[in-house]
């Protein structure tokens, strides 16, 4: 496609319609700059001449001036039939595009404020009300139309069912939301199928009181507008295979996020002995498996907000995705919680990142494809909304280094409350401006030296780990066995020490943030204890 651009009035800023010119020829078309303060009169001329099939105007000063450029613009196109052929885009600011859009002359209208997947589905030849196009229903087909530009989740549960039902439909309607996250309160996640041991003083505690399939089918509903984000809820900590059957059917649930240690008498959220949560953990996540539906195993960053060393939040890594894989898995989401433990230093975050991604990621295959998604950790966030704003935007700054997929949005708001609607919005919005701004040409991170050594020191104590494991069982993969696993935990391979006291692990392993890492310290000496001598003094002992 032709498209011819340029300013009119006496707007002479060109960095806007540049733009446009330079973004359109990645889409394959050819593009014309016929230069700025153009009269109807020059347009006219000048499509006449280059016959475009697109013509692109901009136009960035207050809104009364071009009100009668619009008017002779409408008067050409209703008396010349040609004209109504050339296909016309308009960009300003969002109160001359307010203007622009009263006249009904243009078939698209761009500010600041408008959407860049709008753009480029405009761009693309796809019409606004094709839905399933712009906004794809399935997680991969959404990734793939719009990557490098990452998708955005954020997760939403106010106490109040009907409260979340309406800011469902505000967020989807904003259009700054890719994927919202239904967070139940606990009494949902643990007590949904067996409501009589619900307890009514913790309703609403840390979430949405789902208490029926329609409640997630009414929230779902809520969101069939806007951007049309896809939805998903957070896994029930019992019964979850029950809880994947209903979200899939009422929600059309994104992805499964399900755990393989957790959610069982390791924290205390279920009753679950370790060894059975486990097996019926992997029973979930091949049932995801086989319904062709995406699978994110959060376990890793579980070890590491009990301040388990990095050593083990590399190992857990790979032992999930490995699980994943194992299980049938096609399409694998992998969550890095930066700023975790509290005080790790943004180095050290990012090379204990960069070595489970090297990890994960050499299991990929043509039959196992591997989804990046980041997120700040929610301690990192002051109760100062200023102060946290500014934390969220440095987190996923350095976050994307690892080029992500999809940016888990934690809302500023988190350090000292659950995040209304608006709030939801306003930090997307924050990571959309940062995104804007770093996306083209951002400089590489993780060559850095100081970084890389890190993360290759993290890489061979992982391994010592794993291979640990391994060698608990002769007879069976020992990394997806629910019995080598459970005694993985329970001899303390895999530790951490808020573990301390729960008789279903050991517990004693100490840690202790130094120079912005997490590392293993000797009771005795305290200082560092190497992962190959911690390994040696556990199997010395089995």
């Amino acid at each position: 496609m032709k498209i011819l651009g340029a300013t009119i009035g006496d707007c002479v800023h060109t960095a806007g319609i540049l733009g446009f010119l330079e973004y359109a020829k990645n889409f394959g078309h050819t593009c014309i700059f016929a230069g700025t303060r153009k009269s109807v009169a020059d347009l006219i001329t000048l499509i006449e001449i280059e016959k475009p099939d697109m013509v692109a105007l901009s136009y960035r000063l207050t809104p009364q001036p071009v009100k009668k450029i619009f008017e002779q613009l409408k008067k050409e196109k209703s008396k010349n039939q040609w004209l109504k052929k050339v296909t016309l885009a308009f960009g300003g600011t969002e109160s001359v595009c307010t203007v622009a859009r009263t006249y009904g002359i243009f078939d698209f209208v761009v500010s600041q404020q408008k959407g860049m997947r709008e753009l480029a589905a405009f761009l693309s030849g796809i019409k606004q009300d094709d839905v399933k196009n712009i906004y794809p229903q399935n997680l991969v087909e959404r990734i793939e139309k719009h990557y490098p530009y990452p998708l955005l989740r954020h997760h939403f549960g106010l106490p109040s069912l009907i409260e979340t039902i309406k800011g469902a439909k505000i967020i989807a309607e904003s259009q700054m939301l890719d994927i919202l996250s239904i967070g139940p309160d606990q009494n949902a996640q643990e007590y949904f199928f067996n409501p009589e041991k619900m307890n009514p003083e913790q309703n609403g505690a840390g979430g949405v009181p789902i208490r029926k399939p329609e409640h997630l089918e009414k929230i779902y509903k809520a969101t069939r507008c806007g951007n049309y984000p896809l939805v998903r809820c957070y896994a029930g900590t019992n019964n979850l295979l029950k809880w994947a059957k209903m979200t899939v059917k009422t929600i059309n649930n994104a992805w499964g996020a399900i755990p393989l240690f957790w959610y069982s008498t390791l924290d205390t959220r279920s009753k679950r002995q370790l060894k059975k949560a486990i097996q019926e953990n992997q029973n979930v996540i091949r049932w995801y498996a086989e319904k062709g539906i995406p699978v994110e195993i959060n376990d890793s960053h579980q070890w590491g907000l009990r301040h388990a060393p990095d050593s083990i939040e590399v190992a857990t890594a790979f032992i999930a995705a490995y699980n994943a894989k194992k299980a049938g898995v096609k399409h694998y989401i992998f969550q890095y919680m930066f700023n975790t433990p509290y005080g790790i230093s943004p180095s050290n975050d990012l090379a204990k990142m960069l070595a489970k991604k090297e990890m994960i990621e050499n299991l990929m295959d043509e039959h196992f494809a591997i989804y990046t998604m980041v997120r700040a950790g929610l301690a990192s966030l002051s109760s100062d909304p200023y102060i946290a704003k500014g934390q969220l935007a440095a987190s996923v700054t350095l976050s994307m280094a690892l080029k992500p997929h999809i940016v888990h949005v934690v809302g500023f708001s988190e350090g000292d409350h659950c995040a209304t609607a608006e709030e939801i919005i306003e930090s997307c919005k924050i990571v959309h401006g940062l995104l804007k701004n770093i996306m083209n040409d951002w400089p590489e991170f993780q060559i850095d030296s100081r970084l890389v050594a890190r993360k290759n020191k993290l890489i061979k104590d992982a391994n010592i780990i794993i291979e640990a494991i391994r060698q608990l069982s002769a007879h069976s993969d020992g990394l997806i066995d629910p019995d080598i696993l459970s005694k993985a935990v329970e001899t303390g391979i895999l530790d951490a020490p808020d573990l301390k006291g729960n008789k279903h692990a050991k517990g004693i392993i100490n840690t202790r943030i130094l120079n912005g890492a997490c590392y293993t310290i000797d009771e005795k000496t305290g200082k560092i204890l190497e992962e190959c001598e911690r390994i040696n003094r556990i199997m010395s002992e089995l």
